[in-house]
């Protein structure tokens, strides 16, 4: 059965869908089989991160309103599965629905990745709830921050209790500088462990405004690999890459 893992974030801009991606990759890179979902009811946006765009054809919505089956609204890209969010909500999009369309793929693949949508709104707490653990994504800034506390906190009234933290975006000098907030200051103030650290990477910025490849540079690989190793159970030491 596959272990569903959903990423918040609360504000949006954080780079919460870049880190899904980059993470899917390097579990797939490690041999694991990944299915994306995006929750993001009319403003989704992993297939255009993932360079696939113009290949969705149908989405989750269309499994629960029988439209389609379930293979045929699963998109195929880079041997990264992605099941994409309707263009709209519809009263048939209950929490109920929704789950039972997800546990659909459990024996398909290893890891289930649910992008739930910026802020705590409805589908985002249906992500929570389909999900069996979180992951909150955030940047060293105090409103980025004080929105990911507000997420967890939901978060935790979902009855959610294994929450991880990414810091994404990261630029060190900024924090030394005293600029942005440092990663002890991130941590205290989100009040959750952490799972990794991401460095800024222009073209991870880039690649979300566009329809292209998604590639990575040397260091965010590296650093979505190790999160994903972490995910997986691996014991490996925090590092951060500068």
């Amino acid at each position: 059965m596959a272990e569903k893992i959903v990423f918040a974030s609360g504000k949006g801009g954080v780079g919460k869908s870049t880190c899904v991606a980059g993470i899917a990759l390097a579990l797939k890179e490690l041999g694991k089989k990944v299915l994306l979902v995006d929750f993001d009811v009319s403003l989704s946006s992993l297939d255009v991160i993932l360079g696939a765009g113009e290949s969705v054809i149908n989405n989750w919505g269309d499994i629960i309103l029988e439209r389609c089956l379930k293979e045929e609204a699963v998109i195929e890209k880079d041997g990264i599965s992605l099941l994409c969010a309707p263009k709209k909500s519809e009263e048939e999009f209950t929490l109920k629905n929704i789950k039972k369309t997800v546990e659909l793929f459990d024996e398909d693949f290893d890891y289930i990745l649910l992008d739930s949508p910026a802020g705590v709104g409805k589908y985002f707490e249906i992500a929570c709830r389909c999900a069996d653990r979180g992951i909150v994504v955030s940047n060293a800034e105090d409103v980025c921050v004080r929105s990911a506390g507000v997420a967890v906190n939901n978060m935790r009234e979902f009855g959610m209790e294994d929450i991880r933290l990414i810091i994404n975006k990261m630029i060190t000098k900024l924090s030394v500088g005293k600029k942005n907030l440092n990663i002890d200051s991130v941590i205290d103030k989100v009040c959750v462990r952490l799972i990794g650290v991401v460095p800024y990477d222009e073209k991870i910025a880039l690649a979300s405004m566009s329809d292209r490849n998604f590639k990575l540079k040397k260091k965010p690989q590296k650093s979505f690999s190790r999160i994903a190793r972490r995910i997986m159970g691996e014991d490996i030491k925090l590092k951060i890459l500068r």
